[in-house]
């Protein structure tokens, strides 16, 4: 409440002003005024009292004396009933009770009428002047206090509901009291289907189409610099990041394959990061080079050791077939494209790609490629130890309809014989490194209540042909998305709670590699800042029917957002899937891969992440190929290229706004319980399984009870933050902040820190990859089932203990304060 008192004195009247809630004035006679008695009346004067005595310090100040008149209040409680007693002094320069003949002697004795006002001596006109100065002074500050107040509090970002916050006053009209967000999310979803446009994607895509934008390349430069100019043209913060990186290119003398000596024709494309130099062995046909396949041909008694394997492109990258095949001592890989997988691809079509068994320059491996570096010079160990090329379709039926040998397992579809050891083939590999800058582009809309929290969209910039679908679709969305919410900043009144960073990477077909080396540039604080990325690669590759792969605490934002979003030539408007489908992760959601551009973002820094794409029920077969063009994705799409990238642009921005709009990121840790709870119960399995098989090898020390217990803890942990979410009052800016974070660290913390990011890049226990994952502990102990020679039981041992700590660490921050931990170990 607010409250201003004024105070007149003439010809002995005492006036005495209460302005507020319950306006009081009562006008007596200077020597018998009494003051009102109501209770509420006497508790607003006891507010002011604080006021006025600093009022009083004020006035005194100014006249660099002590206070020459003032107002004394003495207030006193009856013992008998509820009404207070309130005794009011002026006094002047001269005491009344210090002056005259009986006033001395009569002061001591004197009992005071506690109802009376006395009557001020030595009212001279300098005294009543600063009475009134005093007075207008008081009144002067208690409006500003009272305006101050108020407007902080209209200018004050609230955290409470997701709708603006508004209460009713005593008058019975609605104020506004929540300054962020100003709109509904209805009408910021309105707000952002009425920005994008079929029109508006057309102009874009003819702006940044370019036959030649490989990596590091002056086109990707030009493309760059386009994307650097539209953030500029919205008023957007920007800047560049660059990077001095190692990729590779053809040498001056071209790769060759040649099949019991003849040379099956030129090649032009490659594999970057293969093992340079010559194979030969004979071949070996593996299907697709997954882990299961070359386990039937092991079943079969068929050694790889020496053998050149012949392996078709799909379902997993090429990076893990060579890998899956160095394993087992091949000697060469070589990959094709199988009609039945590649459709409408023709013969003679030749793949691009990578074989670094992770992301980034394979030469910075866990730390960033900037200029001038002093790092020592050092090497990924995901560098494959084996040559490896890709073939045509036709090279490779030279090959498959001449070879001898064992028949195919079962359910190897167009594999015939797998090869005799007369069918020699000889890889000769000369690709060369060359050193090459390339450069990152960002533009940023800050957040008006917690701007150094943001949401980050990226989309590659580069690729190895024309690469419309691959690069051209989701430079187009990065760019009209900024357009869009830059528009309803500036003109609608959206007010982003967080920010939102759009990034333009470069090098992304030799596996993000300009995104991995952002991420290891600024890692320390990336991890606390960045709490969600959405990529945009290759987001258009057909029609409707949307895939995705993300973090799980993701998966809800992804089920909502597939619930508001309907596609654009359905007249009936419904949404892409239902909410109530009980089956839409099994429809929707695909395994996380490691060639997957969100794979460094989740594994390495600790962000949650989302890729999505809207196909046909079949691969765009034209992926790493120089047919990638706008005239294929258009046969791909029925024509509907514009209308899908609006749809995925929209798909996009609603989860981008709903993670700035909303009071508490809408990221679900109640979805690691069960991924944990998955692997618990899978190597408790294994670990019971074991101990009866071989109780030698894991002596009873070994016991699964504090994994279960550390699954636990994470459990009650995310329970917990329910409940304080529930018992918080989430219209306190920071407590809002608080919850958030403890969110955020939720991804950060599956990091194991008991690994080198160098050896170890993926460390995330659950999502990664590597002996220090959560699978890898079950890999472990299939392989002690086994008595693999690699099999360590003290190594697992140690594996066991960190993982497990690893995952109370978790709960632990989870929990929040130290107070609040839940630890059992």
């Amino acid at each position: 409440m607010l409250f201003h008192q004024a105070v007149g004195v003439d010809d002995g009247l005492v006036i005495v002003g209460l302005m507020g809630q319950g306006n009081g004035l009562v006008e007596e006679p200077a020597g018998s005024m009494q003051l009102p008695t109501h209770h509420t009346e006497l508790e607003q004067i006891t507010h002011t009292g604080a006021d006025m005595d600093q009022a009083r310090s004020t006035i005194s100040k100014i006249f660099n004396g002590e206070p020459r008149s003032y107002t004394r209040f003495n207030l006193t409680q009856n013992m008998e009933g509820e009404n207070s007693q309130v005794e009011m002094k002026l006094s002047s320069d001269m005491d009344e009770e210090a002056v005259g003949g009986n006033g001395v002697g009569e002061h001591h004795n004197h009992v005071r009428d506690p109802y009376a006002v006395h009557k001020p001596a030595g009212r001279t006109p300098r005294n009543l002047c600063f009475m009134v100065f005093a007075s207008l002074l008081i009144l002067i500050i208690g409006y500003l206090i009272g305006y101050l107040a108020h407007r902080r509090q209209e200018i004050a970002p609230r955290c409470a509901a997701s709708s603006v916050p508004m209460e009713e006053s005593i008058t019975g009209t609605i104020v506004e009291t929540g300054a962020a967000p100003l709109m509904d999310w209805s009408d910021v979803k309105s707000l952002l289907q009425g920005k994008l446009s079929d029109s508006l994607f057309e102009t874009t895509f003819t702006e940044f189409a370019s036959d030649s934008h490989q990596a590091g390349s002056d086109g990707d430069d030009i493309l760059g610099n386009k994307v650097l100019k539209r953030f500029k043209a919205k008023g957007m913060q920007t800047w560049k990041d660059e990077h001095f990186v190692k990729l590779v290119a053809p040498g001056s003398e071209p790769n060759r394959v040649t099949y019991k000596g003849s040379d099956l024709g030129s090649l032009s494309g490659y594999l970057a990061y293969s093992k340079t130099g010559s194979a030969q062995g004979a071949v070996l046909h593996g299907n697709y080079g997954e882990v299961d396949d070359l386990n039937k041909l092991q079943d079969k008694n068929i050694a790889l050791d020496g053998r050149v394997l012949l392996v078709k492109a799909g379902k997993i990258g090429f990076a893990e077939k060579v890998a899956n095949a160095a394993k087992l001592n091949a000697s060469a890989v070589l990959i094709y494209p199988d009609p039945a997988d590649y459709t409408r691809v023709g013969g003679s079509t030749q793949l691009y790609g990578h074989v670094h068994l992770g992301s980034g320059d394979p030469y910075t491996p866990g730390f960033p490629s900037f200029n001038h570096t002093q790092f020592p010079p050092t090497q990924s160990s995901g560098l494959p130890t084996i040559v490896a090329q890709t073939i045509t379709t036709d090279m490779a039926s030279k090959i498959t309809s001449n070879l001898g040998g064992h028949n195919a397992p079962s359910g190897w579809e167009h594999v015939g014989k797998l090869g005799a050891d007369s069918d020699m083939v000889t890889v000769v590999v000369n690709n060369v490194l060359a050193d090459k800058k390339i450069t990152n582009v960002f533009g940023v809309i800050k957040g008006f209540v917690d701007p150094d929290r943001y949401v980050v969209l990226g989309a590659q910039r580069d690729a190895w042909g024309p690469g419309f679908a691959s690069s051209t679709v989701g430079t187009s969305v990065l760019v009209e998305l900024a357009r869009a919410i830059s528009d309803m900043v500036g003109n609608d009144g959206f007010r982003p709670r967080r920010s939102i960073v759009f990034a333009s990477w470069s090098a992304g077909e030799y596996g993000s590699v300009g995104a991995t080396e952002w991420l290891e540039g600024y890692l320390s604080s990336l991890n606390m800042k960045a709490f969600s990325y959405i990529n945009l690669d290759r987001v258009v590759s057909g029609l409707k029917k949307p895939k995705a792969s993300a973090s799980p605490l993701m998966y809800g934002l992804i089920q909502s957002t597939l619930n508001e979003i309907n596609t654009p030539t359905d007249s009936s408007r419904t949404p892409l899937y239902y909410s109530t489908d009980a089956n839409w992760e099994d429809k929707v959601m695909e395994p996380l891969r490691l060639n997957d551009p969100i794979y460094p973002f989740i594994t390495f820094s600790g962000i949650p992440s989302v890729s999505f794409r809207f196909t046909s029920g079949f691969e765009y077969p034209y992926f790493g190929t120089l047919q990638d063009t706008r005239a294929r994705l258009d046969a791909a799409t029925s024509n509907q290229v514009a209308p899908m990238a609006v749809l995925a642009a929209r798909f996009a921005g609603h989860m981008a706004l709903r993670l700035v709009h909303d009071h508490l990121l809408r990221l679900d840790v109640d979805r690691y319980n069960a991924e944990i709870r998955s692997h618990v119960v899978t190597i408790n399995r294994k670990v019971q399984s074991l101990m009866r098989m071989q109780p030698q090898l894991l002596p009873n020390v070994l016991t699964v009870r504090w994994l279960m217990s550390a699954s636990g803890s994470y459990s009650r942990a995310s329970r917990s933050l329910s409940s304080d979410i529930m018992n918080s009052d989430l219209e306190d800016v920071e407590m809002c902040r608080s919850i958030n974070d403890r969110i955020m660290r939720v991804e950060r913390d599956f990091l194991s820190p008991y690994v080198s990011p160098r050896e170890a890049p993926f460390r995330h226990i659950l999502v990664g990859s590597g002996s220090h994952t959560l699978k890898g502990l079950s890999d472990h102990l299939d392989a002690l089932e086994k008595s693999n020679p690699g099999a360590d039981v003290d190594l697992f041992r140690n594996q066991f203990a960190l993982a497990t700590w690893t995952i109370q660490g978790c709960a632990n921050t989870l929990a929040g304060d130290i107070w609040s931990m839940d630890n059992l170990i």
